[in-house]
């Protein structure tokens, strides 16, 4: 029997097949995967270290949408709040897998490296090395955190008579809307850079 021209298995097909079983269902098995390419499960073990390598496929698919050129801009916190706002586009587009990724780790080697461009940001603008990681962690929460409250409904809180400031926040805020989260990204973004702002400071003191 000839060969197929295009081989049945890849890992571009592996990934891809993963993501979009995520995004409709949240969730995937590796039997799930082979049955939409349409192999045998134990083809895919050729390929990937079972469940833990297909999750690394997902997290490089869903990261290859941040835009890791924007850690060259300067100065740094302009260059870290365009990393912050592409990061938390690409996990947009695809919320079902940030539980996924935020709770297994990383090891995806393109998705390290643009973690390794943004400590060397950090390091370069005077930042103390104990400082970095706990920065970029609480950067990741409010990027992740943002992005799953972009999926969230529109109107997030129903008041009762009980609540009555609840209420009179609510009805202060405007009409409910997409606007909704994008206005609280704005404040935790704002407040985020505005502290790390003061611990460059503090650095450059000591």
């Amino acid at each position: 029997m000839a060969r197929p021209r295009t081989p049945l298995l890849d890992l571009e097909r592996i990934g891809a097949a993963a993501l979009q079983l995520l995004a409709e269902q949240g969730e995937f098995s590796v039997p799930q995967i082979a049955r939409t390419l349409g192999v045998q499960t134990g083809s895919l073990y050729h390929h990937v270290d079972g469940r833990a390598g297909v999750i690394e496929l997902i997290r490089e698919r869903v990261c290859a949408g941040i835009d890791g050129g924007a850690l060259a801009a300067e100065p740094w916190d302009a260059a870290l709040e365009a990393w912050a706002r592409s990061y938390r586009a690409a996990f947009a587009a695809y919320p079902r897998a940030i539980p996924l990724l935020m709770t297994t780790p990383v090891r995806a080697p393109a998705v390290l490296a643009q973690y390794e461009q943004a400590v060397a940001l950090l390091l370069g603008a005077g930042f103390r090395v104990e400082r970095v990681m706990p920065l970029l962690t609480g950067l990741e929460n409010l990027v992740l955190g943002s992005a799953l409250d972009l999926a969230a409904p529109d109107a997030m809180w129903e008041p009762t008579p009980r609540t009555p400031l609840l209420a009179q926040a609510l009805a202060a805020q405007g009409p409910a809307g997409p606007g909704r989260a994008e206005a609280a990204f704005e404040v935790g973004l704002a407040a985020f850079l505005a502290y790390a702002r003061t611990l460059r400071g503090g650095a450059e003191a000591g």
